[in-house]
């Protein structure tokens, strides 16, 4: 009886060791997380809604398109990281809670005075205003209903909102917040538009065709979808656009739950709840990334690729793939749901029939063919593509052109891993010329864009994750600079901030440096208005007569540099 006690506790341990932050119900803490806004909360962003390359990664909250509302710590803890970035997240605060949790705060105007004094102070050490510290838990700690900052568009071209998370500390999953009990109002079921069937082997395919095929939905009386019914063979599965809205808001938000049904038996299941950052990539295996790439159109599949490794499957008896055999029919039934519970539903009837194969997709042969499971390095005129090994998730033909200065490196239509090289042999132009060479990419528009170049004697390489057109260009135009809410000589004495205008239209800026009277100031970069700031508060000012100087850097070298003076009351 001792040993089988004994027994016992240590599987009721191993039980409660193995639920972490799960309570014994096997839910997450409803009450323990309040509010971040004292406004009604009303999302323009769910939780792992599909994007370009990831998932979103918490819940973005409307602030009536305007910066400046209070921003509330949602639970005590203590700061335990700050970042500030031109880009992503802007500025962004990381609270972590005794609870085994951490909630972040993204896309903020300003952080609150202790939090302020503390990161400008490292910011003027640093010499830097994108910075990123780790404070530690006896530094900045912060009790639940905390006004920690204002709500703000920080973090390149976002609008005003919210982006909040919820993590696993010690693993640092993210978490649908829904789940912990934040409520929202939402009485709209979600709307499937596109519904699209695959064939996923060379001998099955769908009314005769062996390549991805829309097919046609009705509307029924009682709000659910009904597709034709379609002749089948052999290993088959099914995807769809949809999207969910909820009340107060017009935005197309992903879905909470995705299943499909077979003959009545749940053989697929997506659902929001969870995911690492390391997996996000694999929503390019999630989705058609080929119809996205063509059609600018997200359709989630309700199989699973070979190569997915996302945790967000609940369920998927045989990966998503139905058999269907001849002679058979069969009913399958997919729907869609948001946190909710609302719901949509479309039934496709399939008649299982082997038949005259009447269209295939055939692939475009080239010289340069892709072994995933290899190193590829292929060359043409001087250019060199190098792909590391797993680059890909398949085979394929690589559509691999050189046309004068145009490089075509195959079609954004297949997804990528990992970045790739791409190297261009310069030989042929001086070391001037060499100074203000670049490489850059060209999107569908014609627009081009700087890419990340590496300089090494002949040759010049990017590393990167696209696939498309790129080619060499030229910038010798220095940075602009331009003085925005002031004049050369001005007295500024009731002037809060100082601004200064500055732009590049070929390369892109590189770097920014301002100085008051020969030391350096904290310049904030807004990126959607291509301006510095300088708040006048950072300093006390012991003179009237004070130099300005700003140097701005372009990514490949030109440099402009503009002085002014202005005077202010001591």
């Amino acid at each position: 009886m001792k040993k089988l006690l004994y027994i016992l506790f240590i599987f009721c341990n191993f039980i409660a060791f193995g639920q972490g932050n799960v309570s014994v119900n096997n839910t997450y803490q409803k009450n323990y997380f309040q509010n971040p806004l004292d406004i009604p909360l009303v999302l323009s962003g769910t939780f792992a809604e599909l994007r370009n390359n990831h998932f979103h990664a918490g819940l973005d909250f409307k602030t009536q398109q305007k910066d400046g509302f209070n921003v509330y710590a949602t639970a005590e803890g203590y700061v335990s990281r700050i970042k500030i970035s031109h880009w992503g997240y802007g500025k962004a605060v990381y609270i972590t809670h005794p609870n085994g949790y951490t909630t972040v705060y993204a896309h903020l105007q300003k952080f609150n005075k202790r939090i302020e004094d503390y990161i400008k102070k490292q910011q003027y050490k640093k010499e830097s205003f994108e910075i990123q510290v780790f404070p530690s838990s006896k530094e900045l700690p912060i009790t639940k209903n905390e006004i920690i900052a204002l709500s703000g568009s920080t973090g390149g071209f976002v609008g005003p909102h919210l982006h909040f998370e919820i993590r696993d500390t010690k693993k640092e999953n993210i978490i649908n917040p829904m789940l912990f009990g934040f409520e929202v109002n939402d009485s709209k079921k979600p709307r499937i538009n596109t519904l699209i069937g695959y064939s996923l082997d060379d001998n099955s395919y769908i009314n005769g065709i062996a390549i991805p095929t829309k097919l046609s939905l009705v509307n029924l009386k009682n709000g659910e979808l009904l597709a034709p019914k379609i002749k089948a063979f052999g290993k088959i599965s099914f995807g769809i656009n949809a999207y969910d809205q909820l009340d107060g808001a017009y935005n197309k938000n992903g879905l909470y739950n995705l299943s499909m049904f077979v003959n009545g038996e749940k053989v697929h299941e997506f659902e929001a709840s969870s995911f690492s950052f390391a997996e996000s990539k694999y929503i390019n295996l999630l989705i058609d990334y080929e119809r996205l790439g063509n059609l600018n159109q997200w359709v989630q599949k309700c199989y699973i690729e070979p190569s997915n490794k996302l945790s967000l499957y609940t369920k998927s008896f045989s990966k998503g793939y139905i058999t269907i055999e001849d002679g058979l029919t069969y009913s399958v039934e997919i729907i869609a749901k948001d946190f909710k519970g609302n719901t949509q539903k479309v039934t496709i009837p399939i008649e299982g029939k082997k038949d005259t194969l009447l269209a295939v997709n055939t692939p475009k042969i080239t010289p340069y063919k892709i072994n995933h499971r290899q190193f590829n390095k292929f060359t043409n005129q001087g250019i060199t593509v190098a792909f590391p090994k797993n680059t890909f998730y398949q085979d394929f033909y690589l559509d691999f052109e050189v046309k004068d200065s145009s490089i075509k490196v195959h079609t954004p239509i297949v997804p990528l891993g990992k970045n790739y090289t791409l190297t261009f042999n310069v030989s042929k132009y001086s070391n001037e010329e060499k100074k203000q060479l670049y490489i850059a990419s060209i999107n569908k528009k014609g627009k081009s864009r700087y890419e990340s170049t590496v300089k090494k004697d002949s040759t010049f390489y990017t590393s990167t994750k696209k696939l498309g057109n790129f080619t060499l260009l030229t910038d010798v135009d220095k940075p602009k600079i331009s003085l925005h809410n002031f004049k050369n000589e001005q007295w500024l004495t009731h002037f809060k901030t100082l601004e200064i205008k500055i732009s590049d239209d070929k390369s892109g800026i590189k770097s920014y440096r301002g100085e008051i009277d020969g030391e350096w100031i904290l310049l904030e970069y807004n990126v959607k208005k291509s301006v510095l700031t300088y708040d006048f508060k950072d300093k006390v000012f012991t003179t009237a007569k004070h130099e300005l100087k700003i140097v701005v850097t372009d990514n490949v070298g030109n440099t402009n540099t503009t002085n002014a003076t202005f005077f202010r009351k001591k």
